[in-house]
């Protein structure tokens, strides 16, 4: 599904047949979680394939390896021409990219000296489809912030999400909304969470949220088109009152909310945000203009 025999990924550097990247069973990353990751969208053009907001990402990444003391040093506007090359090579341009930092052999609980890095890059559509979902509150709550450095994209915490996600499929939904430790509104499983009331947007404030690349663009998207936004406190009485509901994210897009438990939300029509909001963020995707990025 995510490579062939003619398919190639960086490893420590090297470019490599996907088929023979490997990692150790001793790897501290795969007993213990203790990597990080990003999910990076390219997207075809009429100029070729781009690659949304690469250094963004890529400058997460570090600071994502610094807070879990993973010793490597990156340069954004390098792994980012690598990404391309992968691309390139692999024949790609409606992608995902992959890359992750882990660690070597060790059965222990204290940071190693040196981290590695892997890049692939695969064929990818939306994660959750494009149709509005059927979710539920989830049973499960997001990690405290005291407990886990939650605006880092650690491997380990998507334990959480895979609880949350399978335990809202075998009860019948699409996906699965997470309260924080306090009964606050948090995010999807891997997306962040926006409700739309009387015309203004509200999506929950960080602190137990993934604050995603993908939430940032549809705030400064927002700012520009004069829509009030707060980024505020919500409970679940907050969403089952909203007018209407999204996700977004870096693998998701924007995807309407149908419902969650019992209650239903529009999906369509004049007065709705969101229609609005997807449209121009499909625009900037696709559009030939981007702060950072770099054409193949």
């Amino acid at each position: 599904m995510f490579y062939n025999e003619k398919s190639y990924v960086y490893l420590d550097g090297a470019l490599v047949k996907a088929s023979e990247a490997k990692i150790s069973f001793y790897a501290q990353s795969l007993n213990y979680g203790n990597a990080v990751i990003e999910g990076i969208r390219a997207y075809k053009t009429e100029e070729g394939a781009r690659i949304f907001k690469a250094k963004q990402h890529f400058e997460r990444l570090q600071r994502s390896a610094n807070i879990m003391g993973l010793d490597i040093e990156l340069d954004p506007k390098h792994l980012e021409e690598m990404a391309y090359e992968l691309l390139e090579i692999n024949h790609l341009e409606n992608a995902y990219i992959r890359p992750i930092i882990f660690t070597g052999d060790s059965m222990g609980l204290r940071g190693l000296s040196k981290a590695k890095l892997f890049m692939g890059v695969f064929k990818w559509t939306n994660y959750l489809g494009k149709k509005p979902l059927r979710t539920c509150i989830s049973k499960y709550c997001r990690p405290n912030s005291k407990t886990f450095p939650i605006e880092a994209k650690v491997s380990g915490t998507y334990v959480n999400s895979i609880l949350a996600a399978n335990h809202a499929t075998k009860n019948g939904f699409h996906e699965a909304i997470l309260k924080d430790d306090q009964g606050n509104l948090a995010q999807g499983t891997g997306t962040n969470l926006f409700i739309e009331k009387n015309g203004e947007l509200f999506t929950p404030k960080r602190g137990s949220i993934l604050p995603g690349i993908t939430r940032q663009t549809i705030i400064e998207i927002a700012e520009e088109e004069d829509i009030t936004l707060h980024e505020a406190m919500l409970t679940e009485e907050d969403l089952k009152n909203a007018d209407a509901a999204f996700l977004t994210g870096t693998a998701a897009g924007i995807v309407g909310i149908q419902s969650v438990d019992k209650t239903e939300f529009l999906t369509e029509g004049d007065e709705l945000i969101y229609p609005k909001l997807t449209q121009l963020y499909t625009d900037l995707l696709r559009s030939s203009y981007s702060e950072n990025y770099t054409i193949i």
